[in-house]
């Protein structure tokens, strides 16, 4: 979808700073973010939102849980804790009609979130 930017992020046809890439997902620094590490997981197949998954989707969402482990190690937020979150739809503050999740760390995590 040429109008969607997270799949011109895909395309690298947008800039951004990328932390990992495999032929599934990407992940990238966010540009506005929300915590001291703030880092988006983007499949590189468009899906408008978790809503949009079907059981097709089980092994690329399995996928973006894994790596998000493995970037919080790579971040050194792991073993302080962080957190992981998927806003879905208009309500959910979901901005950008593609899914992704947000990895949070580097500070406390207030509850409730928002």
């Amino acid at each position: 979808m040429s109008d969607c930017l997270f799949c011109n992020i895909v395309t690298k046809n947008v800039p951004s700073k990328i932390v990992y890439e495999d032929e599934t997902l990407i992940a990238i620094e966010d540009i506005n973010p929300s915590a001291p590490v703030h880092i988006l997981l983007i499949p590189k197949k468009h899906i408008a939102s978790l809503n949009d998954t079907s059981v097709d989707d089980e092994v690329l969402l399995g996928h973006m849980q894994m790596v998000a482990g493995q970037i919080a190690k790579e971040q050194n937020i792991a073993v302080d804790g962080y957190r992981l979150v998927n806003n879905c739809g208009t309500l959910g503050g979901q901005t950008v009609m593609h899914l992704h999740y947000h990895l949070l760390g580097g500070r406390e995590m207030l509850w409730p979130p928002g």
